[in-house]
């Protein structure tokens, strides 16, 4: 396991994506069993992975066959049970597509699909968010999830998504947030990785969003639904799931 720990910290994002594909042949059979499950792929362990850097690791919530996350696992029932996503004609951009999605997203019948990303392997367009290489309004749906922590100006970003999302589509744009935190804390002259990491939580963290972070989107335009979404689901399936109780789900409208 150490092996796996050097890996998700030191490997370059592209290279890690590369690998995880040998990763899965095998980590499932480590993992046999019926205590946790996957609502995105299905399958049921024994437990998930671990995962996180050292300042934020998280025991049990990577799961070895899809790779989802807690956030991604919410995310798909959120994605089933409020929302016309897998019902309704969409052209959706999804920024920084993730790997337990990214196939399934594909195969939808219902969606034209965009991906971008400024350099990961599963984009079909590669490009910095600061400058969105698409016309205004013609998104329906943007899906953005833990991309705004990484960026230089996430103002910016949050206008260039607002800007090329159709009026009255969405946007769901989670972020890590510390919850015990009033405001997003943002200090410029961090620029080490290892005080990067202590401050933000990761190495390539640029910030670390507090409860403002509905505030920041609505600056930029979005009227934004806060839903404690996850609060609805029972206790039992929670557990299951390995969900995080705190999580809010912020529904971005144009």
């Amino acid at each position: 396991m150490s092996l796996y720990r050097y890996a998700l910290q030191n490997l370059p994002r592209p290279l890690l994506i590369r690998a995880s594909y040998v990763f899965r042949l095998f980590a499932p059979l480590l993992y046999r069993g019926n205590d946790v499950e996957c609502p995105v792929c299905k399958r049921h362990f024994s437990k998930f992975l671990s995962y996180g850097s050292n300042q934020a690791l998280r025991q049990n919530v990577l799961c070895p066959h899809c790779l989802s996350l807690e956030r991604h696992r919410l995310l798909w029932i959120y994605l089933n049970q409020k929302t016309n996503f897998f019902s309704k004609q969409h052209d959706v951009l999804h920024i920084a597509p993730e790997q337990c999605f990214h196939e399934r997203f594909k195969k939808l019948k219902n969606i034209t699909y965009f991906t971008g990303d400024l350099e990961s392997p599963l984009a079909e367009y590669h490009f910095d968010l600061h400058q969105i290489p698409f016309d205004d309004n013609k998104f329906d749906v943007i899906l953005c999830n833990h991309v705004l922590e990484h960026v230089e100006d996430y103002a910016r970003c949050m206008r260039e998504l607002y800007r090329v999302l159709k009026p009255g589509g969405w946007a769901i744009m989670q972020v890590p947030i510390d919850y015990n935190r009033e405001l997003t804390y943002e200090d410029k002259t961090i620029t080490s990785p290892e005080e990067r990491e202590k401050h933000f939580w990761q190495k390539d963290h640029l910030r670390l969003f507090g409860k403002d972070y509905p505030q920041h989107l609505e600056k930029a335009g979005f009227k934004v639904k806060s839903d404690t979404f996850v609060k609805n689901l029972k206790p039992e399936l929670r557990q299951k799931f390995r969900l995080q109780n705190e999580e809010i789900i912020y529904l971005a409208q144009k």
